[in-house]
């Protein structure tokens, strides 16, 4: 049987707490494969966002490793590392003026520059969240926190990355909202010939079991459970 290769690993991940003494993330490891989709739940302050934001390369780490296509993330590939694998935040900050410049801007950085914005494409995942063409137009200023989550999901899926971070991205919608928009991540997972992953951090079990087929648990900064 063949065994696809890791595609994003953790070894021995962990970072201290100021105090020097304690853990905020205590030699975590894991894998995922690609195309796989892990779900870490856990209680408020058990250390999901910092773990989620040591694997974008956000925050430092301590001790151990994280590697990508079985390579060390050294400075040199952060950005190839980042056009592959899109952290979203859970609090999203928008700094364009309106909606569509918010989602054109990815293209402007160079290692998106060879691809370029689809507004067709974009319509149609608006029309499955219950958005029309209007809300392209609409003052990011008078985005509701939901609203700034679903600009900040289409603006990551539209890159077609091989892997999403996801931090909550569903916590300031109503279940609705958040049908809509676990369907829109299903299908864009499926959508495409290359296998794409996702990391989704959430508090809401059920969630957790309908959109991963691997959950890891954790508390106080290390895996408690896993399966």
């Amino acid at each position: 049987m063949h065994v696809a290769k890791p595609q994003l690993e953790a070894h021995e991940v962990a970072r201290r707490h100021p105090d020097g003494h304690a853990w905020l993330l205590d030699h975590i490891s894991f894998a995922i494969a690609p195309g796989a989709a892990l779900a870490i739940t856990g209680p408020s302050g058990s250390g999901k966002t910092l773990l989620l934001r040591a694997l974008a390369r956000l925050d430092p780490i301590d001790t151990g490793e994280i590697r990508f296509e079985g390579q060390p993330i050294d400075r040199k590939r952060i950005p190839h590392y980042r056009s592959q694998v899109v952290y979203l935040h859970q609090r999203t900050v928008l700094l364009e003026r309106q909606v569509q410049a918010a989602l054109q801007r990815p293209f402007s950085l160079k290692i998106h520059r060879q691809r370029s914005f689809s507004r067709g494409r974009i319509v149609h995942m608006l029309q499955q969240l219950g958005r029309d063409e209007r809300f392209l137009d609409q003052p990011v200023s008078e985005l509701s926190g939901g609203e700034l989550q679903l600009v900040a999901l289409l603006r990551a899926i539209q890159l077609d990355p091989s892997m999403l971070l996801l931090d909550e991205p569903t916590a300031a919608l109503d279940p609705a909202a958040t049908d809509a928009v676990e369907k829109v991540i299903h299908d864009w997972r499926a959508e495409s010939a290359a296998p794409r992953a996702i990391v989704w951090v959430t508090h809401d079990a059920s969630q957790a079991e309908r959109m991963a087929d691997r959950v890891i648990s954790i508390d106080q900064g290390r895996i408690v459970n896993a399966n």
